[in-house]
């Protein structure tokens, strides 16, 4: 084993005498970042507006695939709204600070804030985003043409990034789950990165539409073109997602 691997191993152990914030009753982050002062929201349609598909899920497994080359055909707002839907919507808010989600999380901490950077939606601009989970909308960050020439040289698959219809990026918010879980947040992070990025991929079978996870990416100046510190608030996973060729 790496020495690296060990000692991060040993870092987030469980440890007893070390209480974590939660148990020493310190107040939790609030389950979402806030939204600046006059900022315009975008409303999205709710997921359920698509027509109901009929699904075997042994098939739906079984033919689950990474899918890398994407028709020119945009995505629907539909079904963005349902895609995030299913990846972070939120299904009912706790008074511990948590979320109950669509996906599993580590105490109910879903420390996750979704980036998406847009190419093809309909009735959507080209363009960085921020998923407002809580109120199921969106929030403009950065322009079409600035945010590719910002975000497009941090991945190693920058063409796949670049015909892809829209990225997610799900970028932690470590405090979130420190909070509750001190030095071992940062395994639990990573798990829960999975689960979200599995149902992006069976939801979007449903509906025709290919996703590929990402994982390699250049931390520094993709967390820095997102606006995170790199430290409390970082980049963890990400796919694109396009119309089936």
């Amino acid at each position: 084993m790496e020495e690296e691997i060990k000692k991060f191993l040993q870092a987030t152990g469980i440890k007893e005498g070390h209480p974590t914030e939660a148990e020493r009753q310190l107040p939790p982050p609030p389950p979402e970042r806030s939204v600046p002062e006059g900022a315009r929201v975008l409303r999205l349609p709710e997921p359920g507006l698509l027509p109901d598909k009929e699904v075997n899920f042994l098939e739906m497994v079984e033919m689950r695939a990474s899918i890398r080359e994407y028709s020119d055909k945009p995505l629907t707002l539909q079904e963005l709204s349902f895609l995030l839907w299913s990846t972070q919507g939120v299904k009912m808010a706790l008074e511990n600070g948590g979320t109950m989600r669509t996906v599993p999380s580590a105490g109910a901490r879903h420390a996750f804030e979704t980036y998406l950077l847009i190419h093809r939606v309909e009735g959507l601009p080209p363009g960085l985003y921020r998923f407002l989970a809580l109120g199921h909308a969106l929030l403009p960050i950065g322009q079409g043409d600035e945010a590719d020439a910002a975000l497009l040289p941090c991945f190693k698959s920058r063409n796949m990034v670049e015909r892809s219809a829209a990225m997610f990026l799900w970028c932690a918010d470590y405090q979130r789950m420190a909070h509750r879980f001190g030095l071992r947040a940062a395994r639990y992070l990573f798990l829960d990165a999975g689960h979200v990025c599995q149902n992006l991929y069976l939801a979007a079978f449903t509906h025709q539409i290919g996703v590929c996870a990402v994982g390699a990416f250049d931390d520094e100046p993709l967390n820095a073109a997102l606006g995170l510190d790199g430290e409390n608030d970082f980049a963890v996973y990400g796919a694109t997602v396009g119309k089936m060729k």
